[in-house]
């Protein structure tokens, strides 16, 4: 693909209609003011027009278009990209999609370097964060170097939607299965009794054998609370 840089008039740069990208208010006054701070953004990405001879169709940038308008600019760079509808839609659904994520360590570095040489307020003028979050971030300790997390050390939520009877019995099975000297909290307690509930399904005849232990095992405890129960209905009232 061509990765000249060209200058085009910004009424020749017309948005895609499929575009599904969209910034808030907000943030789209951060981009410009930092384009109008630095002189420099990111060359939009065009194709000709497919149907409009001398024209281009934004495939990236439709929001640095609408600041350079608005800060009164006149033409924008960009880079002609000679791309087929069916590219111009997957275009469209990666390029302001595929992003990796911070890591948090680096991030606070960079603020903190940038904090050397602006204060907060301004900052939050031209970052995504608001001013609160980065007063939060800033004031964070320096992360210390932390061991690799085994997988038992990760918590990864599982969501189940289930009507009212099988919850009753999903419930009642989980009360069972949980070994009250294992894990503490209540959700560890819990994904234990899930993780032995699964291997009871897993290996079969094993599962009714530890099923009957357990219940053999519980059974003194059931029979305590019955003789409670019936004593507390025959109290007078």
């Amino acid at each position: 693909m061509n990765a000249k840089i060209e200058c085009i008039a910004l009424n020749k740069l017309l948005p895609h209609p499929d575009n599904p990208n969209r910034m808030s208010r907000g943030n789209l006054a951060k981009l410009m003011r930092n384009i109008e701070r630095t002189g420099r953004y990111e060359p939009l990405v065009v194709r000709p027009h497919p149907s409009k001879a001398g024209l281009f169709q934004i495939i990236n940038g439709h929001h640095r278009r609408e600041a350079l308008e608005k800060l009164g600019h006149r033409t924008a760079d960009v880079v002609v990209w000679p791309v087929s509808d069916e590219e111009t839609v997957v275009l469209l659904g990666t390029l302001n999609r595929l992003n990796g994520r911070d890591s948090l360590e680096k991030k606070l570095t960079l603020l903190r370097k940038l904090r050397a040489h602006m204060p907060v307020h301004d900052m939050s003028r031209l970052l995504p964060q608001t001013h609160g979050q980065l007063v939060r971030l800033l004031a964070r300790k320096p992360l210390v170097q932390q061991r690799p997390q085994t997988a038992d050390a990760v918590a990864i939520p599982l969501v189940f939607f289930v009507d009212e009877m099988q919850r009753s019995a999903i419930e009642s099975a989980l009360s069972r299965a949980v070994d009250s000297a294992s894990a503490k909290g209540r959700a560890r307690k819990r994904a234990g009794a899930l993780m032995r509930i699964a291997e009871c399904f897993l290996t079969g005849a094993q599962c009714r054998q530890d099923g009957a232990s357990h219940e053999r095992a519980a059974e003194p405890q059931k029979v305590e609370h019955r003789a409670k129960m019936r004593q507390m209905s025959q109290r007078p009232v």
